[in-house]
């Protein structure tokens, strides 16, 4: 049995609750996807329904939603992530609510293709004006965003014992976190904007226009630009999503890093240094995310309808499967020296 065969009356029964003026629509569930929400059409609505099945950032329910509510309102403003709709609240059919968004229609990016227009999609969210910092809330905004990184880097990394990693894995994760934290020792960081923290390819819908719509924004907040741009162009990120899937190589990375920079406009000039700096970053933070889903995806399903929870049996086997397999490759050794060495490959064209 699927663990979502009864969520389309669950979400019939709260969509007539509250009164809404779609209750009625027939209700399409889109393929399994992803390990933090159900979505449902609205069909012939033009909405739909982001159901969670958990909090990755590690919400109570109710204010799950409303920071997800805050980072589709602010990132739509760039013309490049659906509007938000509203919001079902908690409720005995749906203890963790569902956000009612925009339906885009188009297709996932196709790379190296769609680089271009992912890039520009980017920049829309990256250049919107920042709110001074008492309007930035709900949304996080640590007084040293490389700081709270690091520190979250480190909680996920307490899973890598239990991992069951090669020892040379091991070590040269271990080698890239002190490399971070020397990073964050030292004096100098980048300007913060908006950015999605979520950016990997399988996340953007193509319009028939050509224009890249980002859809998946929970993880919103006030940080780094090069961390959306070294999540769209990881081997860990293109590879993940199976209609997205594309190895890039150096040359198209840089192209894309240009793109963003010519879409952007000022906001460039600033980042330029950090972009290899912040694209390992969000490695390290990839693969200590593998290493946490690895240990904790086995554990049975939270009672609770609050909290981060990555148990399995929220998501279809076909999903774990892949995850399974994604999460195994990116952690083999193979990968990791394949991704530290194109490191080394940027870091040459980026000082030439």
């Amino acid at each position: 049995m699927s663990p979502h065969d009864d969520v389309i009356p669950r979400l019939r029964q709260a969509l007539q609750a509250a009164g809404h003026p779609h209750a009625l629509a027939a209700l399409e569930r889109l393929p399994d996807k992803g390990l933090a929400h159900d979505h449902l059409r609205l069909v012939g609505s033009g909405v739909l329904a982001r159901i969670p099945k958990q909090s990755q950032m590690g919400w109570a329910a109710a204010d799950n939603l409303a920071y997800q509510r805050a980072c589709f309102e602010r990132a739509a403003a760039g013309g490049h992530a659906p509007v938000c709709h509203g919001v079902l609240p908690p409720s005995a059919p749906l203890p963790r609510g569902a956000l009612l968004v925009q339906a885009i229609e188009g297709r996932t990016a196709r790379l190296p293709a769609d680089l271009g227009a992912v890039a520009r999609a980017l920049a829309a969210l990256h250049a919107l004006p920042v709110p001074e910092s008492a309007q930035r809330a709900p949304l996080l905004d640590p007084p040293d965003p490389l700081r709270a990184l690091c520190e979250e880097i480190a909680i996920q990394a307490g899973h890598l014992a239990a991992a069951g990693l090669a020892p040379a894995v091991a070590r040269r994760i271990d080698a890239e976190g002190q490399r971070l934290q020397k990073r964050v020792a030292s004096h100098g960081r980048p300007t913060v904007h908006l950015i999605a923290f979520d950016a990997h390819p399988g996340n953007f819908i193509v319009q028939p226009d050509g224009r890249a719509v980002l859809v998946d924004l929970e993880k919103c907040r006030y940080g780094y630009p090069g961390l959306d741009l070294a999540h769209a162009t990881l081997y860990t990120s293109t590879t993940w999503d199976v209609d997205s899937h594309a190895v890039l190589t150096p040359g198209q990375v840089v192209a894309f890093y240009r793109d963003w920079a010519q879409a952007v406009g000022p906001v460039a000039a600033a980042a330029q240094a950090w972009h290899l700096p912040l694209r390992r970053a969000m490695w390290l933070w990839s693969v200590t995310w593998c290493a946490k889903w690895r240990v904790t995806s086995g554990a049975r399903a939270s009672a609770t309808a609050d909290g981060e929870d990555w148990s399995g049996e929220h998501s279809d086997a076909a999903l774990v499967a892949h995850v399974r397999e994604r999460v195994d490759h990116y952690l083999s050794a193979a990968v990791v020296s394949r991704v530290i060495d194109e490191f080394a490959e940027l870091e040459r064209e980026w000082s030439a």
